[in-house]
Parts: C-alpha cells; sequence; structure tokens
C-alpha cells in the first residue's frame, strides 16, 4: 500500500497548484475553485488513509520491489458469484436517481429498497444464529 499512498499524497501538491492557478485564472470562480480545492482534499484523505493502513498491515508482494506474481497467490477474499444482492441494490440506487427527478417521496422508496438490499448482501452468508 505504500506505493499507493505515495500515489495519492504526491499528488496533494500538483492538485493544490492547479487549484490556485485555476483560481488566479478565472479572477476567483467560486465553484471551479472549490471543486479543485475539495479535490486536494479528498486525494489527500485517501493518502493519508492508505499511509495508515500501510502501517498497520504486513508487506504485501506489491510493495517488495523484487516481488514475483507467484507470491500473490492464493485466496483473495470471499465472493459470491450467484448473488442477486448486486442487482437489488443497482435497482434501488437507479430508484433513488428516479426520485431526484421525479419526486422526493420516490427517493424515499429507492433509500428503503437499497438499505434492504444492503443488508441482505452483507448478511447473505449469515444463515441461522452463528453462521458463516
Amino acid at each position: 500500500m505504500k506505493i499507493e499512498s505515495r500515489l495519492f499524497t504526491f499528488l496533494v501538491p500538483f492538485f493544490l497548484v492547479v487549484a490556485l492557478v485555476y483560481g488566479w485564472l478565472s479572477d476567483w470562480e467560486p465553484v471551479g475553485t472549490v471543486a479543485l480545492l475539495l479535490l486536494v482534499g479528498l486525494v489527500g484523505m485517501v493518502g493519508w488513509y492508505l499511509a495508515a493502513t500501510a502501517k498497520r498491515i504486513d508487506q504485501r508482494p506489491e510493495d517488495d520491489p523484487y516481488g514475483e506474481i507467484e507470491q500473490g497467490a492464493g485466496e483473495q477474499g470471499v465472493y459470491a458469484p450467484w448473488s442477486w444482492w448486486p442487482l437489488a441494490i443497482a435497482a434501488g440506487a437507479a430508484i433513488c436517481f428516479l426520485g431526484l427527478a421525479a419526486g422526493w417521496w420516490i427517493f424515499g422508496i429507492g433509500v428503503i429498497v437499497s438499505v434492504l438490499a444492503l443488508v441482505g448482501w452483507v448478511f447473505e452468508f449469515s444463515r441461522g444464529q452463528h453462521a458463516h
């Protein structure tokens, strides 16, 4: 994670210079200048998070300059290939976006659908007491 954290950390001064140059050339136009300054904060937060995470975990094969592809082999996590919950979350998001255009009551329905689908996806493998 050190490579990723350095990438984001080194982008902070670049985007800060871009924001200042844009602000100066646009006579401090508020929307673009604020958006670029928020981008500086966002990139800084991601870089800080990745640096803090890199300190807490062991070195990955990607961080070793002499690392081989074979070192990263093995289980990477749990993936449910036959899960329908991502489709339900996408439907909830679509309903939310429709609600932004058509009416807030539709947005509320989309939020309810999205939350139910997210809970279903998180607890997909938890059936019964203490199931894994």
